[in-house]
């Protein structure tokens, strides 16, 4: 009996394999997703998202369906050990660069049950539930796979590539012996998600938390709705799984709340990893989410690092599959990644030491330094300054700050009084964006068809009507304009994932990085 043939292979089915899913149907691209499970999980791992994922949720079009369940993240403030304010996490003031509130919170299952939805409604995903992977060979030409579902029965499939976003215990990386480099960072921690009601809501802070007290650290969140989550540090000798107990978490949660203040939704205990894999692709095999890496949660990243994982190799993977690049483009996918996944984990494992110092003496000098750091003024920062950018992998080797960079979303004009946002007029892929029309002569137009891609020209009133027939966006707001003169260029390449390849001053230099762009593509 002969194997069916895919082009891609997805274990796992979670939000890093369902947005994998999305992506490669929308393309049109021959697909198999297989999970263990039959349902989402009905309780909320993953509580928040920033501006960047909501990008990706809005280039698959989803971006109004899960609007119901994402609500914004509240600013995070950060008291010490005198009940003292020390620190503050908030986010860039409007307009906002990518045109959502740079982060949210959401409430996981449905979201996800979106997501599982939009990519089984493609002819050319096929989805298979119930169904795990349980080996796997890699002959440089396939993969070969052997399914089971959970009946027993077996199948082969085929396919070009696959991409495992199997979770923490990747079944795939444990197959192919890639090591998990720590971070260290190792912390008990229970965690507690309660549907409040109105009488205990109006106990509750309005703004995120985080307790730096040594007696017991904890972060308090404010999730969409009636949603809170309380993060809570477990000390030396009590039991994780005792503590997870209803009675002992109320007990924990007894600062804030009383059993008659709301339902327990879920109590979990974890250990707080800070992981990175050592290797993300072998031969035609990626790994993806937490099978890649594990962070902790205090800045709410874990699941937009796994989209970020899927977005970054998916486009990779099908221009390759199309003969747009050679093989080499799919090493670009570890090499970019890796970096920027070990930069934030080791930036959000230095936020755990704040929160997390158990020594009186350390913390209290924690405060004053945090204190004295800031003039004795509370500094804010906003968490889209502890994201770093990309560094190292396709992208321009002229060494600007902007290269790696996510490029704006503004509102650009649809009519008179009427708005949309930059991605849903002109598109997602490929993208060179000018700020004149000129900058498209000469051979520069012939080079963005050899990329495949979009040539948008910012314009005003009297500029679009004068656009050489390209695509003229009118902005509302000066976020493109302004984004053009803070980084002195006046056009951009971007990348499929949002991501500045290189930037231009001329239309001789543009035209000269695209050459340099087709050959880096190979």
């Amino acid at each position: 009996m002969m194997s069916e043939s895919f082009d891609v292979l997805i274990s796992g089915f979670g939000p890093s394999g369902a947005v994998a899913a999305n992506l490669l149907g929308k393309l049109g691209v021959r697909t198999l997703c297989v999970d263990r499970a039959r349902e989402v999980y009905d309780k909320p791992r993953a509580i928040a998202l920033d501006h960047e994922i909501m990008r990706i949720f809005q280039d698959l079009g989803l971006a109004e369906r899960i609007a119901p369940y994402v609500d914004v993240f509240p600013a995070s403030e950060y008291y010490g050990t005198q009940g003292q304010l020390i620190k503050r996490i908030d986010t860039v003031p409007k307009p906002y660069p990518l045109g959502y509130t740079p982060t949210m919170t959401f409430t996981q299952p449905p979201v996800e049950r979106e997501l599982r939805a939009q990519a089984a409604s493609y002819d050319c995903i096929t989805v298979a539930l119930g169904t795990e992977l349980i080996d796997f060979s890699d002959d440089g030409e396939q993969v070969s796979a052997r399914l089971r579902d959970d009946t027993g029965a077996q199948r082969s499939v085929t396919a070009k590539y696959l991409i495992a976003a199997d979770g923490a215990s990747s079944f795939v990386r444990t197959k192919l012996d890639i090591p998990l480099e720590d971070l260290v960072f190792d912390e008990p921690w229970v965690v507690v998600d309660v549907l409040v009601n109105e009488h205990g809501l109006a106990k509750l802070p309005t703004t995120a938390i985080q307790y730096c007290e040594p007696r017991r650290p904890c972060t308090y969140i404010v999730g969409p709705g009636n949603h809170r989550r309380w993060e809570i540090m477990l000390s030396p000798g009590e039991d994780p799984l005792e503590m997870q107990k209803e009675a002992n978490v109320w007990q924990l949660l007894s600062r804030w709340l009383t059993p008659e203040d709301g339902r327990m939704w879920r109590a979990a205990s974890y250990r707080f990893h800070a992981l990175v894999a050592s290797e993300w692709r072998r031969g035609r095999v990626f790994i993806a989410g937490d099978a890649a890496h594990q962070q902790p949660p205090f800045i709410g990243q874990g699941m937009c690092q796994g989209v970020r994982d899927v977005v970054n190799l998916v486009w990779k993977l099908v221009r390759v599959m199309r003969g747009g690049a050679s093989d080499a483009l799919l090493d670009t996918y570890e090499v970019e990644r890796k970096a920027h996944v070990t930069t934030l984990t080791t930036r959000i494992k230095e936020i755990g030491r704040v929160i997390c110092e158990r020594d009186d003496a350390a913390a209290a000098a924690r405060d004053a330094r945090l204190l004295a750091e800031a003039g004795g003024v509370v500094k804010t920062i906003t968490r889209q300054e502890i994201v770093p950018p990309l560094q190292g992998g396709l992208l321009c080797g002229d060494g600007a700050s902007v290269n790696g960079t996510l490029f704006p979303q503004p509102l650009v004009a649809t009519g008179t009084d009427a708005s949309a946002l930059l991605d849903e007029v002109v598109g997602a892929g490929w993208r060179v964006v000018v700020d004149d029309a000129s900058l498209l002569d000469g051979g520069v137009m012939a080079a963005v068809r050899d990329l495949g891609a979009r040539a948008i020209v910012l314009a005003n009133d009297a500029q679009a009507r004068t656009a050489g027939g390209h695509a003229a966006v009118i902005e509302r707001e000066g976020v493109l304009a302004g984004w053009f003169a803070r980084h002195g260029c006046r056009a951009a390449i971007v990348r499929p994932d949002h991501y500045v390849w290189g930037v231009a001053v001329d239309n001789a230099t543009l035209a000269a990085k695209l050459g340099v762009l087709m050959g880096s593509l190979g």
